[in-house]
């Protein structure tokens, strides 16, 4: 797929792109994650992923700026910092392997069929609410985690639990949803 410039240079996409970029400071500071002090920033980072996440979004719609260019970079945004996040906190003995493979194997599941996705459809398939929703209580349980929240404490159970039901459900959405719309197209091409 080829984008122009005026495609990739929007408001929108550069906020994604800032997030992109907030991988490398978000490595670097779980180096150091015995420190109280590194955990609040790292958490306070998280936060502001999160907020530019919604600002992006709001932004590209709001400015009619949604792109395909837009429709990779955004997500691809939001695991690579999720992914940095997750892949330090099980090295560093944070995350256990369960979690971590189900959000890992996920992730690749869903990016690589994406890109078979969107080669059959000429198009990248938006993220969807149910992605969002888990993605979120992945979040959660990241920023609990951070903030050194009581493992065995309800409200870590309920989103720890909570992300890994979610992860398996949208991952099989996304599948359904991906083979649902290349049966649209073989159906229109006919």
């Amino acid at each position: 797929m080829k984008y122009s410039r005026q495609e990739i240079f929007t408001i929108s996409n550069g906020i994604s792109l800032l997030r992109l970029l907030l991988v490398i400071p978000l490595w670097f500071l779980l180096d150091h994650y015995e420190f109280q002090s590194v955990r609040y920033i790292t958490f306070a980072l998280c936060l502001f992923a999160a907020a530019t996440d919604i600002l992006d979004g709001f932004l590209a719609r709001k400015l009619n700026q949604i792109t395909e260019f837009g429709k990779i970079i955004d997500p691809l945004a939001d695991k690579a910092a999720m992914a940095v996040v997750v892949i330090k906190l099980f090295l560093i003995g944070e995350i256990n392997l369960f979690f971590f493979l189900t959000i890992f194997l996920r992730d690749i599941l869903i990016f690589f069929g994406g890109l078979i996705v969107a080669k059959i459809l000429g198009t990248v398939l938006p993220s969807n609410i149910l992605g969002k929703i888990t993605v979120l209580c992945i979040g959660v349980v990241v920023l609990l985690i951070l903030l050194g929240t009581d493992r065995n404490s309800l409200i870590f159970t309920l989103f720890y639990y909570s992300s890994v039901v979610l992860m398996y459900i949208s991952f099989l959405a996304y599948v359904y949803r991906a083979i649902e719309f290349i049966k649209k197209k073989k159906n229109e091409s006919i």
